[in-house]
């Protein structure tokens, strides 16, 4: 029974079964990208639609949806086998219900946003902590930060790295960065050290410090790159000399608790792990030393963790269609008409008082433009021109943030056109293939002096650009929405996008609205159906 005879059996589905076969690609598609939902999570939906049409009991998965999730094999082993069968099985209560809770969550607009990643599914900050050499009463470190992601960066005013000592540690002296407080010294005498407090926090120092106080790496503020856009500037390292330590492998203790903010929460580091030491090469390459010990702490972003509500939205239009889809209103949360204060109305008589001025290391909260989104920031998608041959598309970026310019801004977008993107005009451009064979992501970012740099709220508050698609005759179309994002994010951030059946549609189709209703009906259904069956 094919998913058609299968919904047709259920729910006398009033709909043509070509419709339905292009709708059910097109349901597919809705909870992988425009959800953004894990692999995981499909995996669990997939089966048990196949379980439905199939009348079986065991877990099956096919080989297409094996390299969407390649990643989660472990998983899909588990689920396999005898000891997870209670998923499997029709009758299990607590299988009905995850899976009703996927359907109202998938329907409902909810986009996740757990610390993995299905666009970057390795990406991560690493700490490596090298002890270079033994002293007196402790250890010369070497601490390294590596932005192992592809494409979220952190922005001024930086990073900032704290952990617990596990004893009585003292950072005497650093070189490339600085503890932000020194603590209580008051019990040395002479030398006092750099910092005596058991839980320190290092900052980067700012460009411009004196060559003497400067290591490789250092000095930029705590501002990494991302690794797609710049590898070379995506690494940040600071040296310290510790005392009250170890001065063996066997004496010295890990650190505990490893923080990173950047600048504000969103990351969670794990436990320190002593690694293989380090190996590092020398100047001429010809000679080989090793640290004398090494451990790494590994840091994931999860963007619930980072705020409450996203940080952006996606406005569509088309040439074909003189609809403009707004972002969703309250997609980053709702005006407080009884709080004057939240927002900002840019039409204001006295629109520079409201606006405070924090300094260069500040970290604040964004102050927006009052409207219906109030998002800091959003993206807009023109599908511009058709050419026999080729399709145009304009992507405009703006800010609505008046405490933010964003520098070193990038775009990650979806689409399954970009495995034949022609030409970007004014951006850079870089693919982005997390599983290899699927080529329908990239990265854009602004051009360096040019457009790098997103100017706060205002009439230069925006950066824009064209991208130019060659048609593929075995999938380009216009219709169902086709030619919009799947799902597009800002600096690492997924931006919430409009409800697919709103989206600009050719003038001549007909019933599209009732169609995308149609799916959500069935949704609606086949919960009360589980949940009648319990």
């Amino acid at each position: 029974m094919n998913n058609y005879e299968f919904f047709k059996t259920h729910y006398t589905l009033k709909i043509n079964q070509k419709d339905f076969e292009a709708n059910w690609s097109f349901l597919v598609s809705l909870f992988v990208n425009n959800f953004g939902i894990s692999p995981k999570l499909f995996a669990l939906l997939y089966n048990y639609v196949e379980l439905l049409q199939a009348s079986s009991l065991s877990c099956h998965l096919s080989e297409t949806l094996r390299l969407k999730i390649k990643e989660e094999e472990q998983f899909l082993s588990l689920l396999s086998s005898e000891k997870m069968g209670f998923l499997c099985s029709s009758s299990s209560i607590f299988f009905k219900f995850g899976i009703s809770i996927i359907f109202l969550v998938s329907f409902s607009g909810y986009i996740p946003s757990e610390a993995y990643d299905p666009l970057d599914p390795t990406g991560n900050i690493t700490v490596k902590w090298d002890i270079i050499t033994w002293t007196g009463d402790g250890y010369v470190a070497t601490v390294t930060i590596y932005n192992f992601q592809q494409y979220r960066h952190i922005q001024a005013p930086g990073w900032t790295l704290g952990w617990s000592w596990a004893k009585r540690e003292v950072i005497w002296g650093m070189n490339g960065g600085q503890t932000t407080e020194q603590g209580d010294c008051s019990k040395f005498k002479g030398n006092i050290p750099h910092c005596c407090k058991k839980t320190p926090s290092v900052v980067d120092l700012l460009p411009g410090t004196p060559y003497n106080q400067q290591i490789a790496n250092c000095c930029r503020g705590g501002v990494l790159n991302s690794w797609a856009q710049d590898s070379a500037t995506a690494v940040s390292a600071f040296q310290l000399t510790i005392g009250q330590a170890g001065t063996t492998n066997k004496t010295v203790r890990v650190p505990k608790n490893f923080t990173l903010k950047a600048p504000g929460p969103g990351y969670t580091c794990s436990p320190a792990k002593i690694v293989k030491p380090t190996r590092f090469i020398g100047t001429d390459k010809r000679r080989v030393t090793q640290a004398l010990m090494t451990w790494n702490v590994t840091c994931t972003y999860s963007q619930f963790l980072a705020q409450k509500t996203p940080t952006c939205c996606v406005s569509l239009s088309s040439f074909y269609n003189s609809t403009i889809v707004s972002c969703p209103t309250c997609s980053c949360g709702c005006r407080n008409t009884s709080q004057p204060g939240n927002c900002v109305d840019p039409k204001g008589p006295r629109i520079a008082s409201v606006i405070p001025n924090p300094g260069k290391n500040a970290y604040i909260p964004p102050l927006v433009q009052c409207t219906k989104h109030m998002c800091p920031v959003r993206i807009h998608w023109h599908v511009k021109v058709n050419y026999k041959q080729y399709w145009r598309v304009k992507v405009t970026i703006t800010n609505f943030n008046y405490n933010m310019n964003y520098s070193q801004w990038n775009l990650v977008v979806q689409h399954p056109n970009f495995d034949n993107l022609t030409q970007t005009f004014s951006f850079n451009y870089k693919p982005l293939t997390p599983y290899a064979s699927i080529n329908d992501t990239g990265i854009l970012w602004g051009i360096k002096f040019y457009n790098d740099l997103l100017m706060q709220a205002g009439p230069f508050g925006n950066v824009q650009s064209e991208l130019l698609f060659q048609k593929e005759a075995s999938a380009f179309t216009f219709e169902k929405g086709w030619a919009f994002p799947r799902r597009i994010y800002f600096n690492g951030d997924n931006c919430v996008m409009p409800p697919p059946d709103s989206y600009p549609w050719l003038p001549n189709t007909g019933s599209h609205k009732s169609i995308g209703s149609l799916f959500a009906a069935i949704a609606l259904l086949l919960t009360l159906f589980l949940h009648g069956n319990l």
